[in-house]
């Protein structure tokens, strides 16, 4: 078991503040500081270099956080496997999971209910962020499973394909653009275009497949970028551009007639999603979750 001091310690080490830290942990500053004062004397080092209200890791704080952090999750995975053992139903532990937004909100809900109901016990924790965020988290060690959209070529992660998407060009039933169902590819460059923000994984489906037809993003006028689907959606509802969208992200829209899908020859946008975990890790929590997932997906 951790201790209450190097607790205190890796709260600290993350929130990067003795103040954020005492918020988060419920106890007085002065209690933080002597908890940390003893593991510098227990060690024989110093642990955090203070700048006025900045604190930084020392070297040996940052090997101490690296070591606690494995112990940690180490702990997590043995108190699902020994608690398992008996009844799947008094099993316990803490999925740390993290979701690019297609995922969290269109994909994920469904799955979430269903290991909840099978695992009633398991705590789970939840990041909602693009794909490029939840590699950091998974690397960062604030998670450790991820759902993405996409690869990206990291020695330190391992893929498990799951699922695959189409993402569709969508604009309002309003728009000018509506008017014709069908476009060339030359149509696309002369449009006003609102897309995701850099990171998300439909952004990079999309630069992949316009490269293909030797469009460069650069060729294109974005005349706006929205951090998240629904943020998107709901923003080319309103007006007469013409955006990018994952399919499973606008069905009620299509169907009630919000949106109208617009096609582009030659233009076939997949994108696919992975489970990702650190390297050489597959926790038999993230194992059953993981099955759980593709069960309710039939994948």
């Amino acid at each position: 078991m951790i201790s209450t001091r190097h607790d205190v310690f890796m709260t600290v080490a993350q929130q990067k503040s003795f103040s954020k830290a005492s918020q988060v942990l419920y106890i007085s500053q002065p209690a933080i500081s002597k908890h940390i004062k003893s593991l510098e004397e227990y060690y024989k080092t110093k642990l955090f270099d203070r700048k006025g209200m900045l604190i930084e890791l020392t070297a040996a704080g940052k090997i101490l956080l690296e070591k606690l952090l494995e112990v940690k999750r180490i702990e997590e995975q043995a108190e699902f496997d020994i608690s398992t053992l008996k009844d799947v139903l008094q099993a316990k532990g803490f999925l740390k999971l993290g979701a690019s937004s297609t995922v969290a909100l269109y994909i994920l809900p469904k799955i979430l209910s269903a290991f909840n109901q099978h695992y009633p016990l398991v705590n789970i924790n939840s990041l909602n962020r693009n794909s490029e965020l939840i590699i950091d988290a998974l690397l960062n060690q604030d998670i450790n499973i991820g759902i993405i959209e996409g690869k990206v070529k990291l020695n330190q992660v391992d893929y498990q394909s799951f699922l695959t998407d189409n993402v569709i060009a969508v604009c309002s039933s309003k728009s000018p653009i509506a008017k014709k169902k069908y476009y060339t590819l030359k149509d696309l460059v002369t449009m006003p275009l609102a897309f995701r923000e850099r990171g998300s994984g439909t952004l990079t489906a999309l630069k992949n497949a316009l490269e293909k037809n030797k469009i460069k993003m650069s060729d294109l006028d974005i005349k706006v970028r929205l951090g998240g689907t629904e943020s998107l959606k709901n923003f080319l509802i309103e007006s007469d551009m013409l955006g990018f969208l994952p399919q499973r992200s606008i069905i009620k829209e299509l169907q009630y007639g919000e949106l109208s899908e617009v096609h582009f020859e030659g233009l076939d946008i997949q994108r696919n999603f992975y489970f990702v975990q650190r390297k050489g890790e597959n926790s038999d929590l993230n194992k059953s979750f993981i099955k759980m997932a593709q069960k309710i997906y039939n994948v």
